[in-house]
């Protein structure tokens, strides 16, 4: 019985809790008016809710499209700017600029030279060759990128002991297509999409590769000798894969211009290939050294030749118990098995440098060498110069 009266006490309980936390409009009059009102403002006409971040303070903002892309970094109208900011920015942080090797502008500058004299001569046309942007992508996005139909050059940097690829849009394959086999000025390419490249064209755009590898070959010369060979020609972006989808690489996009027609051609080298010269890259300038003054090193030498060291000259050597060594007194003579034509052992530190015969200089006792210097010890010399 008590225990279906303190369910009871315990029902009631619940039952005003629940009453006091809801408001009775119709108790507050005027203020449950006020009240109702409130919450209607909160509600506007598309039927969005902003719920106020305090009591004191306006309604929450909600963002727009505009803030929102701005904030993830994403943008139609400039690219390149957004990719400084936001999310993206984040992303791609972890890409090395090329900026941080500037003597590549260099390079691909004097590409830009050499690809407009050898595709003049190449063409029998006049060609203008230009430098569009270099920038740093990983090399997954670049494959998903690529507009196809296309043609995609594998080659080897034999020197280097890696890969690149060169590829060659459709508009440029079909322009040179028309060049070499004599199409007549002023007329745009003829383009058949859908169908895949004819052996006559692969094999004029490999004529064409041929000659932009052998440029590329000059244009790395003054910083280190580097051979590209062509090692194969793909249409397919999965089979021209030379790198994992995450590594960076640098890509080089390159326009050429023949009066009215002409595209693009696009070098991508992955950083594994620039690694064996990256010391050459960071140069600010042809032939610049690091870390090196010729002054410092100079004065250092001429230093060390003035530099005293102690040299030992060793009679013979021993070994002795402990318990024999502490039982040494004044007077204890010590026999060596050393007689007076036996060769002396010349040392410095630990390091033995020669060996030589006991002799007198008057009133002093003198050394004289009978071997060159040891190998050790000209190591040991060298590493101190």
């Amino acid at each position: 019985m008590d225990d279906d009266i303190d369910q009871d006490a315990m029902a009631a309980e619940w039952e005003a809790a629940a009453a006091g936390e809801q408001p009775d409009f119709d108790s507050l009059g005027d203020d449950g008016d006020d009240l109702a009102s409130e919450w209607e403002a909160m509600v506007d006409g598309d039927g969005e809710t902003f719920l106020p971040a305090q009591q004191s303070s306006g309604p929450e903002r909600i963002l727009n499209q505009e803030e929102i892309d701005s904030l993830l970094g994403f943008s139609v109208s400039d690219d390149d700017a957004n990719e400084r900011s936001g999310i993206r920015a984040i992303i791609n942080s972890a890409l090395v600029s090329y900026e941080r090797l500037p003597m590549l502008e260099i390079v691909f500058d004097r590409l830009v030279r050499l690809m407009t004299t050898s595709l003049r001569n190449f063409t029998s046309d006049n060609v203008e060759v230009s430098l569009d942007n270099i920038s740093s992508i990983r090399f997954g996005d670049y494959l998903n990128s690529i507009p196809l139909p296309a043609i995609l050059a594998v080659f080897r940097a034999k020197q280097l002991d890696n890969y690149g690829l060169l590829t060659v849009d459709s508009n440029l394959i079909y322009s040179i297509v028309d060049v070499l086999l004599g199409g007549r000025r002023g007329t745009s390419a003829m383009r058949v999409e859908g169908r895949p490249y004819t052996t006559i064209e692969r094999t004029l755009v490999q004529r064409m590769i041929e000659v932009v590898l052998a440029d590329a070959r000059q244009a790395f010369a003054p910083l280190t000798e580097v051979d590209f060979d062509l090692d194969r020609v793909e249409t397919n972006p999965r089979f021209a894969a030379i790198a994992r989808p995450a590594n960076a690489a640098i890509l080089v996009k390159l326009r050429i211009d023949m009066e009215d027609r002409g595209g693009r051609i696009e070098l991508l080298l992955p950083y594994a290939t620039l690694e064996p010269i990256r010391k050459m890259l960071l140069q600010q300038f042809m032939g610049e050294k690091f870390g090196r003054d010729n002054i410092w090193e100079s004065h250092l030498a001429t230093e060390l030749w003035s530099t005293k060291m102690e040299v030992s000259a060793v009679l013979d050597e021993m070994q002795k118990p402990l318990g024999e060594v502490m039982n040494l007194k004044v007077g204890d003579t010590l026999m060596l098995d050393a007689g007076p034509d036996g060769l002396i052992e010349l040392r410095c530190d630990d390091v033995p440098l020669t060996h030589g015969h006991m002799g007198r200089i008057g009133h002093n006792i003198g050394v004289r060498l009978d071997r060159p210097l040891s190998a050790m010890a000209k190591k040991s010399l060298m590493g101190f110069s």
